[in-house]
């Protein structure tokens, strides 16, 4: 019987779009890590580094082997468990007749799972005794987006993460206040959206589990705020 692995892959992009990278780490069947590797994609957005770190990992693992796959990204998780039978059954495009995004990275994706027995497990990115693993992948690939340089390694020199944030106490505000920082802080419009995106006046957090800074960027993703490429792939 073939071994069952246990990986993680992220993606990341400063800027989003900006520089980005991919990231993988690969571990035994009792989740100690063996071996990782990660890359640079230049330009781009977050959604082509998670969606790449995927099909990186995928090629490079025994398609034979039962694979559990933890990543921190709901929009790369739901591209491929549940949103693409219904892309593919409509020609590749969405609910509103649109063009999917990154038609080509899911449809290769698509191609690496058929036949393969792979579990997708999400888990929360930047946590406090967060998954080990996650936080490997997410350094790895942040580095990648940061240098544009690949690496690769073994247990031996595995990337070591940032200390994660300690959450900082809640604090009464004003009720304007405190709505605003419920939509993602979207106080601040932004002067090219037409009032469809907006600049965030608050940090938060996108559906496809990536955040976003102050200032960035958003717009709505659902009944959330994110970034705008995550909007196109929802619709």
């Amino acid at each position: 019987m073939v071994e069952r692995v246990i990986a993680a892959c992220d993606g990341a992009a400063k800027g989003n779009p900006g520089p980005a990278g991919w990231a993988y780490v690969v571990a035994d069947g009792n989740g100690a890590p063996q071996r990782w590797e990660s890359g640079a994609l230049g330009r781009n957005t977050n959604n082509v580094g998670e969606l790449t770190a995927l099909q990186r990992l995928l090629e490079a693992t025994d398609p034979a082997a039962p694979l559990e796959v933890r990543l921190d990204s709901t929009y790369t998780r739901d591209a491929v468990t549940k949103w693409l039978h219904g892309w593919k059954r409509n020609g590749w495009k969405t609910a509103a007749g649109k063009p999917v995004a990154n038609q080509e990275l899911i449809q290769r994706i698509d191609a690496l799972l058929t036949g393969r027995d792979v579990e997708f497990v999400y888990v929360p990115a930047h946590q406090v005794d967060g998954d080990p693993l996650n936080a490997i992948a997410d350094k790895a690939a942040s580095d990648a987006a940061r240098t544009q340089q690949p690496a690769a390694g073994t247990a031996a020199d595995l990337p070591v993460p940032d200390p994660a944030p300690a959450a900082a106490p809640r604090t009464r505000r004003p009720a304007a206040t405190a709505a605003s920082a419920a939509n993602g802080g979207a106080a601040k419009r932004s002067s090219t959206g037409g009032g469809r995106t907006l600049a965030a006046k608050f940090p938060g957090r996108c559906p496809c589990g990536r955040s976003y800074g102050k200032g960035e960027t958003i717009t709505k993703v659902g009944s959330s705020w994110g970034h705008p490429d995550c909007a196109t792939a929802h619709a």
